[in-house]
């Protein structure tokens, strides 16, 4: 079964609209000029990295697919713009029957970049790229800066499986494209049953502190949720006396108890005395899981406690202080005139506050030293060398208007802790510094 097919919130039927009205005046003037049917080649990189991170990764490919192939002009969305008078007739026309027929390319799902790297590329006519630019960065900035905050605390929890847990912390629609984010970023499950539905990510989650409080007593509320549940479950501790918590939880459920949760206080001091009441208590395997506003940097603090998986909410889903990864789609390079002949001029903008951009079609390769450990993001226009010919990172996503490269979201995941540990040690340090690699143009 297709989630896609049963028209669930988690998807919508058009992405047309999700644009600036300035994309369809830019088409209307270069219909009517004659300049929309010039061949062009647009780029999404970023200029820096988010103040104090090492790396950026790339997040939301999969999705971007999905809204280039969703990309229609309907009856209804056609008559929005009519009636709003957005573009004439002649406009509307054209759009009715676009469909994108060229090509893309793009890092991988899962792999990491750096200040400059081409991580897009969207190659056709001007008429039918430029419309792609407003939903195309809307994916990308919002699903990069949540995997690139996941990444950074799969680093720090060294292992130990994190669960997201942020859906009540953003818009619906967001919290199943985190949910998927962080999943490639280096999360293990979600709460978040649509992300569960939608992308087959593994959904867990047993009781809150309502649970607890609408019975009469703590006991009560252990003993429905081990009956209906089993001993395997996960006992919330924290509702009113932890230790007494803890003690009751065992002899409710037995040493085979499958985890607590601890969701308040001091969590370096509490999980110490947890596990060693716990392990007294002959409950040497029960697991703690531990949440309440979790950070990478809180993560890390608790590399040392006794505690077997995270939960993680509003800070993984905010992007941990950096809600976007500040991308821009840029017009790189453009065809002289219309005929499909014609030579490929680069261009680039050319301003000052540092939003200027290199023109021309770029290809990307990472140069590592001898041991395979990643040294330069390198960024050139024309031949590639020889030497760095197997390093390329483009790959082909749509070819003639069809997806090409779609691929299961465990592949993006999979990629991305492969790419992570090719890059220096020094990449997964929390403290601010600069990029872990340097781009090099050539």
């Amino acid at each position: 079964m297709n989630p896609a097919d049963l028209g669930l919130p988690v998807d919508v039927p058009s992405t047309a609209l999700f644009t600036d009205h300035y994309e369809l005046t830019m088409l209307q003037a270069a219909l009517a000029n004659g300049t929309a049917d010039r061949r062009s080649v647009f780029e999404v990189f970023t200029r820096r990295l988010p103040e104090g991170r090492r790396y950026g990764v790339v997040a939301g490919t999969g999705r971007v697919l999905d809204a280039v192939e969703n990309f229609r002009f309907d009856g209804a969305v056609l008559e929005f713009l009519r009636e709003r008078a957005v573009v004439d007739a002649r406009t509307l026309d054209w759009l009715s029957s676009y469909r994108f027929s060229g090509d893309v390319w793009g890092y991988p799902e899962g792999e990491v970049y750096f200040p400059g790297s081409p991580v897009l590329r969207v190659e056709g006519s001007f008429a039918e790229c430029v419309l792609l630019e407003t939903v195309v960065l809307s994916i990308l900035n919002h699903d990069s800066a949540i995997a690139a905050a996941a990444s950074r605390m799969a680093s720090a929890a060294g292992g130990r499986p994190l669960i997201e847990m942020g859906a009540r912390r953003t818009h619906e629609l967001a919290a199943v494209a985190a949910a998927r984010a962080a999943y490639v970023g280096g999360f293990t499950s979600t709460s978040d049953l649509a992300a569960g539905f939608r992308y087959g990510i593994p959904t867990v989650g047993t009781s809150a502190h309502a649970f607890t409080l609408v019975h009469d007593s703590e006991r009560d509320a252990f003993t429905a949720q081990v009956t209906s549940l089993g001993s395997g479950t996960t006992l919330l501790v924290d509702t009113y006396d932890v230790a007494e918590a803890v003690r009751t939880a065992v002899e409710v459920a037995g040493t085979g108890l499958g985890a607590v949760r601890i969701d308040s206080g001091d969590l370096l001091l509490v999980a110490h005395r947890v596990r060693q009441q716990l392990d007294e208590l002959g409950a040497t395997q029960t697991r703690i899981v531990v949440t309440s506003d979790l950070d990478e940097y809180a993560i890390a603090s608790l590399a040392a406690a006794p505690v077997d998986a995270y939960g993680v909410g509003t800070q993984l889903v905010t992007g941990s202080g950096h809600p976007t990864c500040s991308m821009v789609y840029k017009l790189v390079a453009r065809a002289t005139s219309a005929d499909p002949k014609a030579p490929l001029l680069p261009v680039a903008k050319k301003s000052s506050g540092g939003k200027t951009s290199l023109g021309g079609r770029k290809w990307a390769a990472r140069r590592t030293d001898a041991e395979g450990v990643a040294e330069a993001e390198v960024v050139g226009v024309g031949p590639v060398p020889t030497a760095l010919a197997d390093r390329q990172l483009l790959v082909q996503l749509v070819k003639g208007g069809e997806v090409v490269a779609r691929e299961p979201l465990e592949a993006a995941r999979e990629r991305h802790i492969a790419a992570r540990s090719g890059l220096p040690l020094s990449a997964t340090q929390l403290s601010r510094g600069e990029p872990v690699i340097p781009t090099e143009y050539v």
